[in-house]
């Protein structure tokens, strides 16, 4: 049974983990600092090492967390039946609406940095995504020559692009036009017999 010190911990950890990826997603992990994270969090600077030991920590907390998100947002491909087009939309629609989509384009440069502590974070994140969008697309009939795998790649490398577009200029980049255009793209190379509309 949980004692009330551990709920209280366990309630504090928590708004540490909500402000830290609030704020990396706004500002980056280089420019937040503990003060940053306890101001929004309402928690004791003191209070954040001693749950996540470090900054760095404190990121990877971060991050498992996010992408354990991102897991349970995903729909479930159906183990039998026909999966269809308008299913794997929402499910799509659905992933990209979350506030974990702009964290995990913020990062991404630090991810990409030699000897970055979550760069496999984020290649376990692709992994996750890439894997999740294959197994829907083996369910539709793809055109021959055309496999599931390449253009799982394509689909999630375009969802993150538009993301990174649109953070870097808002009032720019119209993200919902823009994954749109990608959902009409990906249709149009589906053979007409696929059934892109049927309820799910």
């Amino acid at each position: 049974m949980t004692t009330r010190r551990e709920q209280t911990s366990n309630e504090s950890r928590e708004l540490i983990l909500t402000a830290a990826a609030e704020l990396f997603a706004e500002k980056g992990y280089r420019q937040t600092t503990f003060m940053d994270v306890a101001e929004r969090s309402g928690i004791s600077r003191g209070s954040i090492p001693w749950h996540f030991g470090s900054k760095e920590g404190l990121l990877l907390a971060v991050l498992e967390r996010s992408v354990a998100m991102v897991r349970d947002s995903l729909a479930e491909v159906p183990e039998e039946g026909e999966a269809t087009f308008e299913q794997l939309n929402l499910g799509a629609g659905a992933m990209f609406a979350l506030p974990t989509t702009k964290l995990f384009v913020t990062l991404l440069v630090e991810a990409l940095e030699p000897d970055s502590p979550i760069r496999d974070r984020y290649v376990e994140i692709h992994n996750t995504l890439r894997e999740h969008c294959r197994r829907w697309l083996e369910r539709l009939p793809l055109p021959p020559g055309l496999s599931a795998e390449a253009l799982a790649v394509t689909i999630i490398g375009a969802g993150i692009g538009i993301h990174q577009q649109w953070l870097l200029a808002p009032e720019q980049v119209d993200a919902e036009q823009a994954l749109a255009g990608l959902r009409a793209l990906v249709a149009g190379i589906l053979p007409p017999t696929a059934d892109l509309h049927r309820p799910a």
